[in-house]
């Protein structure tokens, strides 16, 4: 009976990742990086982030460019903020900021 149940559990959780979708997936695996906002670029969609280790992409602490997939992340933010942030290759080869928030206390 506990077998069937931690299987019903199981499942349901399985169905729950499914559902958000798999590019949702791959975020939930990505932890977050600290970063400074340097320069942005609203026109372009583009943002400047001096940020730490890039674990999911193997890459070192650095000042750089990336495109961000929703514009509207860069409303709210100016340069010098501190931030926390979610970044990808794309098919095309460049970076995309994927998920952006303040790191504001």
């Amino acid at each position: 009976m506990n077998s069937q149940r931690s299987l019903g559990r199981a499942l349901g959780t399985v169905a729950l990742l499914a559902t958000l979708g798999l590019s949702s997936l791959s975020a939930l695996a990505t932890e977050l990086t600290p970063g400074e906002v340097r320069k942005i670029d609203r026109e372009a969609r583009k943002i400047t982030l001096r940020h730490g280790e890039i674990r999911n992409l193997d890459m070192p602490p650095m000042t750089m460019v990336f495109q961000v997939r929703d514009e509207k992340q860069l409303e709210r933010l100016k340069v010098g903020d501190k931030v926390l942030f979610a970044a990808e290759k794309s098919a095309g080869g460049a970076y995309v900021v994927t998920e952006l928030q303040s790191a504001a206390p």
